[in-house]
């Protein structure tokens, strides 16, 4: 399971973000602010969402509320210290899966997210983008060019369709660098580079114009 949790006390962050890997086994992206939450749940996929209602610059339930209005039909649940019966129903209507009060146990956080993970388990519609010569599946995690599959890695995967995502914008390394790998990643800007690379020898074709551009100094981008 892909998890993105939104966390802005960095200690209590840091106890969940640690515990969600260990314990649960989970894939977990830690931001601190509902902006970058709400960014990151556009861009990336994830199975659930975790958000907290008190963060800077949105709190969670104006995150999940937006991202509803947005189409978004990923799972939520959303952490709070608010436990009145009123705050509950707005946290639902805002569009949460569910809700849990802190403090709350570990084993009843990875409890919750396991009855999420099943009740929204189910085999969804494909979700394919033709970008010129290329197919891309979100589904499937698969690529084809001119109708040959083609195999990428998940990390090139995940760089490709955060650049088919953004088709139009300039992604600067550094961007790219936090989206895919995360902030915390011991690993240089170069690594973007090195991935682009890879993924040009897979997805274009000889003679032909590359789908990714290099913009000089800044970073890449997918042309409309």
């Amino acid at each position: 399971m892909r998890i993105l949790l939104a966390e802005d006390q960095v200690v209590l962050g840091k106890i969940i973000a640690h515990m969600l890997k260990q314990k649960g086994g989970y894939e977990v992206i830690w931001v601190t602010n509902g902006s970058d939450a709400y960014d990151l749940a556009i861009e990336s996929y994830f199975d659930v969402l975790v958000l907290d209602w008190m963060m800077p610059e949105k709190d969670g339930v104006t995150v999940c509320r937006e991202l509803r209005q947005q189409g978004y039909s990923g799972a939520i649940l959303m952490l709070t210290a608010k436990d009145s019966l009123n705050e509950r129903i707005e946290g639902l209507d805002a569009g949460a899966d569910d809700y849990l009060v802190k403090p709350f146990e570990h084993e009843e956080l990875l409890a919750r997210l396991r009855a999420i993970f099943r009740r929204n388990f189910a085999p969804l519609q494909e979700e394919v983008v033709n970008i010129k010569w290329i197919l891309l599946n979100r589904s499937t995690h698969s690529i084809q060019r001119n109708g040959d599959l083609i195999p990428l890695t998940g990390r090139e995967f995940q760089l490709l369709d955060l650049l088919v995502r953004n088709q139009g914008v300039v992604l600067t390394r550094d961007l790219i660098l936090d989206r895919i790998w995360g902030s915390e990643a011991e690993i240089t800007s170069n690594a973007v580079d090195v991935y682009i690379n890879m993924l040009r020898k897979k997805i274009d074709i000889p003679g032909q114009h590359t789908l990714i551009r290099s913009i000089r100094g800044v970073g890449y981008i997918i042309e409309k």
